[in-house]
């Protein structure tokens, strides 16, 4: 693709870095951009910046948010007993968008993949484990999206909690196996939430 301006150029290069957009797609965004007030322009990326400066991640779930812990985890109304196990933040507004989950979440970062060179260390799994310890947690529900290696990481987690005093379910098999949990209508991920099952069955289905 020629350019006849490098300024140009570099802004569709950077645009086209984003999941999902190739450098046609990209160079459309840019046009559009440079048709729009400038103010605008500048409204996004002051948005960009500000929000790359000062997101910070809950202390507690790791959730995004604009403060150390964020409004669900301090929320007095929610069930600090029940927490749901996510992979990550886009799990955690599909769940909440369904208004079926009362609860706090744990936000994994990830999940278990040697194909793509992720490992246990590399998610907040130990964070995860320590909450149970300490106590007060009396049942993790495992919402991690039906794929082999949301099970491989359901599986892990689980055997790393043997021996303490804490129920393990996991959300119903509404959801076809292989999809995605944010991919999920409200319905069918509402009541796969509310229908779940004990983690141990799922091993023998």
């Amino acid at each position: 693709m020629e350019f006849s301006s490098k300024l140009l150029e570099r802004a569709v290069n950077e645009m086209s870095q984003l999941p999902g957009i190739g450098k046609r797609t990209a160079l459309r965004l840019v046009l559009h951009m440079l048709r729009q007030p400038e103010a605008q322009t500048f409204q996004l990326a002051d948005a960009l910046k500000t929000m790359r400066q000062d997101i910070k991640f809950c202390k507690n779930c790791h959730n995004i948010s604009d403060i150390d812990i964020c409004e669900i985890c301090s929320n007095p109304h929610r069930d600090e007993t029940l927490i749901c196990v996510v992979e990550d933040v886009r799990d955690v507004m599909a769940i909440e968008n369904t208004s079926s989950f009362k609860g706090l979440y744990h936000v994994l970062g990830g999940k278990i993949s040697p194909m793509d060179g992720i490992g246990p260390a590399d998610l907040f799994i130990e964070s995860l484990v320590l909450k149970v310890k300490e106590g007060g947690v009396k049942e993790l529900i495992f919402a991690l999206s039906p794929t082999m290696e949301g099970d491989t990481t359901n599986f892990y987690i689980y055997k790393q909690l043997q021996g303490y005093q804490v129920e393990t379910s996991t959300i119903a098999r509404g959801i076809s196996v292989g999809n995605e949990l944010e991919y999920t209508d409200e319905i069918t991920l509402g009541r796969s939430i509310l229908n779940r099952i004990p983690f141990e069955s799922s091993l023998k289905s």
